[in-house]
């Protein structure tokens, strides 16, 4: 009596169902929000990568005859992503011939060296995904460079 109960017992699948959702509906909402988090940081990525690109277009511009200050190349990259003035820098710096620094005081070349001009624009941001709050993780910090040649 008591083994046709437990093979009655073994061959009722009523609420297995039930079971195998509360052992998978978990899994697939991580997987989820594990899915949205890294789109939402491969677009911020691409985001302040465009930016960049946007920068390096406009100092390419004013080498050809456009007229544009560094505080509105840094105004436009700033509102185009969202970003503060503090995450957003572009710096005037200068090679001296063929050295492999830069300085940033062109009067540091000696008078008779070929002087060339670069625009460096640095676009910095961060983002904290979901699942840091977890314990996975920790905040993600972005960090673009352009330099772009001027002369």
């Amino acid at each position: 009596m008591m083994k046709s109960r437990i093979k009655k017992f073994l061959a009722d699948i009523s609420g297995s169902i039930a079971i195998e959702t509360a052992i998978v509906a978990p899994v697939l909402m991580i997987m989820t929000l594990g899915t949205f988090e890294v789109g939402t940081i491969v677009a911020r990525q691409h985001e302040l990568q465009s930016a960049a690109n946007e920068a390096e277009i406009i100092i390419l511009a004013t080498n050809r005859g456009a007229t544009v200050e560094i505080s509105e190349i840094k105004e436009i990259i700033r509102s185009s992503v969202d970003l503060t003035s503090e995450q957003v820098t572009v710096e005037r710096e200068f090679r001296c011939n063929q050295s492999n620094g830069k300085t940033k005081n062109k009067g540091n070349c000696p008078t008779t060296a070929t002087i060339s001009e670069y625009l460096t624009v640095r676009v910095k941001d961060r983002y904290t995904p979901v699942w840091t709050s977890f314990g996975v993780g920790s905040t993600i910090n972005f960090a673009v460079n352009r330099t772009v040649q001027i002369s």
